[in-house]
């Protein structure tokens, strides 16, 4: 058994059988929880992806040629679970200060070359779940939309003009942070890892886009506190795009399929308190929701 199958079990009491893995097609969500769990080990998306699963007409006479009931439509809401448990998931690379505004609004340079940092698999939740802070902390704790890109190839350097092909697809995260911390390591010149990994710091949902059904380009990312706009941009804002990030990270590491690359959250990122209501929300994708308690 690999490492990733140990984590996907270590889970699966927690997340897998109380929800759904879901996909996005259009305007419909389909269940395929059934197909990931037909045999004795459940199949990773990662392993459908390699076979060209994702690909927009392989996928629609997949859905013509099996009108069961793992593919009925469901609702976005109905969704328990983090949408890439099933992938074999290794790490989770994040890009820092890829809006040139939420760099500015903490009067921060704007990085010459891409920065990035990690959060840990065991930092997912899903969606419609609640996260507390560590306890003890009563610092600040902000929300950060972000695009994330789902690896679905081995991508060793590889160019910006290939990176496209080695994506399986995308889903919604919050990049929760605990910015207090972060500031006090940043005064320290230390790493934002604390900051980044206490349990449920990325909610990851509610469903997977397959790379070949969304034109990621001109798509706009929102966050919403208890129905309050508080971020909104647009993917065309980006410093970095995702073909660039692709290259980047590629060049310092291995990426693998179910690897996850957060993309950035744009300016407006802020406080939460107990009891708010997060919603982020990509367009094409859905929205991703999470309740604080603290």
């Amino acid at each position: 058994m690999s490492p990733h199958t140990a984590l996907y079990r270590r889970l699966e009491g927690d997340y897998v059988r109380s929800g759904r893995m879901v996909l996005q097609h259009g305007e419909a969500y389909y269940d395929l929880t059934e197909i990931l769990w037909k045999g004795e080990d459940p199949m990773f998306i990662s392993a459908l992806a390699a076979r060209g699963f994702f690909q927009s007409e392989r996928f629609e006479t997949w859905m013509e040629e099996n009108p069961a009931p793992e593919t009925r439509p469901i609702q976005p809401d109905d969704v328990l679970l983090p949408p890439m448990l099933p992938i074999e998931v290794g790490k989770i690379v994040a890009l820092g200060k890829n809006f040139r505004a939420h760099a500015e609004e903490f009067s921060e340079e704007i990085p010459t070359e891409p920065l990035f940092f990690n959060k840990l698999p065991e930092t997912l939740c899903g969606h419609n779940q609640t996260v507390s802070p560590p306890k003890g902390y009563t610092g600040r704790l902000d929300h950060e939309v972000e695009l994330a890109v789902i690896v679905g190839r081995h991508a060793d350097t590889i160019s910006k003009e290939s990176a496209l092909e080695y994506i399986a697809g995308y889903s919604v995260a919050n990049d929760l942070t605990l910015r207090s911390t972060q500031g006090l390591d940043r005064e320290k010149g230390w790493p934002w890892f604390r900051a980044k990994n206490f349990k449920g710091a990325c909610p990851l949902g509610p469903c997977f886009v397959p790379e070949a059904s969304l034109n990621i380009e001109n798509l706009t990312l929102t966050a919403r506190v208890n129905g309050e706009l508080r971020q909104e941009a647009s993917m065309k804002d980006l410093l970095v795009s995702v073909p660039e990030a692709l290259e980047a990270i590629s060049a310092h590491m291995p990426l693998h399929p179910g690897d996850i690359i957060l993309m950035g959250t744009p300016a407006g990122v802020g406080p939460l308190a107990n009891g708010d209501v997060v919603e982020c929300e990509v367009q094409g994708i859905g929205l991703l929701r999470t309740e604080i308690a603290r």
